[in-house]
């Protein structure tokens, strides 16, 4: 099958390009590098099934691509929740217009398969944990709003131009080529300086965390389950039966390092604007078709972190 990602060059995307180049896919990757990293997928580089294309999803004709492909991996979107507090067009162009270009793409060259990463910050802060699918969506960030206008997006294409579309909202997803978040954050923190930790919030925010390998199982599996469904639009949750707390991440990373910094708390049951300080989603949805987490949250965590400091 020919297949189109868009982000591969990134955390997650990287890592569904291994698996479907596994598969023995036909892979175009469409990626502006702004977030991901070439070196990624160096490793398929001259495959005879591999292509890379540097392109910005808001420019230029971006349909050529498209043609002959049968799904569209859609990776690619701003993933800094806290930025929209900043700069509140970033979301809206390179998540939700972003989207948008994908689709009409799509339509013009007839695709019919869309897989598309949504967030559980699509929920906001909900008052049912585990928190299902089919709770009100009501995102409190900027973040979570442009992610939430991408479902409705693919939703209306899918059921007007009679499209198939996998939804997922993730939780917190870790591990190996992560570039951002509240481990990475850690990490560099004590690189700089080992006596002190800043922890954004009262360090008591408390959420899943699912290990990439774990989240990559999850797509597929949600993928192949529903393949022969008449649904037009799939949506799963992914993510860890269980929570870990800011500051119990932070005291995992310092044992990692082998360091022993006081910690400064920047107050606050936040870390930002816009964060949701408890998040557990239900992924029953999931097991029902067998999948499972091998990694739970605390496991998750301790593994990205020897991850990413290359032990």
């Amino acid at each position: 099958m020919k297949i189109l990602v868009t982000g591969g060059a990134g955390f997650i995307g990287s890592h569904v390009i291994d698996r479907l180049i596994r598969e023995e896919h036909e892979i175009v990757v469409l990626d502006d590098l702004s977030s991901g990293d070439k070196r990624f997928i160096n490793h398929h580089v001259g495959k005879a099934n591999f292509q890379f294309h540097k392109i910005n999803l808001l420019h230029g004709d971006i349909a050529i691509f498209f043609e002959g492909v049968e799904e569209v991996w859609h990776l690619a979107a701003n993933p800094e929740v806290r930025i929209g507090v900043e700069n509140t067009r970033v979301h809206l162009e390179q998540n939700v217009i972003a989207t948008y270009n994908v689709l009409e793409a799509m339509r013009e060259k007839e695709v019919q398969r869309i897989i598309f990463t949504s967030t559980s910050t699509v929920y906001g802060e909900a008052d049912k944990l585990p928190t299902p699918e089919e709770y009100p969506t009501q995102p409190i960030s900027l973040y979570g709003a442009s992610k939430l206008a991408c479902e409705a997006l693919i939703a209306a294409y899918c059921h007007t131009f009679e499209l198939h579309a996998w939804i997922y909202r993730f939780a917190n997803v870790i591990g190996m080529r992560s570039s951002h978040g509240v481990i990475y954050d850690f990490i560099n923190k004590i690189r700089s300086n080992s006596r002190e930790l800043e922890i954004l919030g009262d360090g008591n925010q408390t959420k899943s965390y699912i290990y990439v390998d774990d989240c990559i199982e999850a797509m597929f599996a949600g993928l192949k389950a529903k393949g022969r469904s008449g649904d037009r639009v799939n949506i799963f949750n992914i993510g860890t039966d269980d929570r870990i707390s800011v500051k119990q991440i932070a005291e995992i990373v310092c044992a990692e390092m082998q360091v022993s910094p006081k910690f400064k708390f920047t107050g606050g049951k936040r870390g930002w604007k816009g964060d949701v300080p408890v998040m557990l989603l239900d992924v029953s949805k999931l097991k029902k078709i067998g999948w499972r987490q091998r990694y739970n949250s605390e496991e998750a965590v301790k593994k990205a972190t020897r991850d990413l400091l290359g032990l």
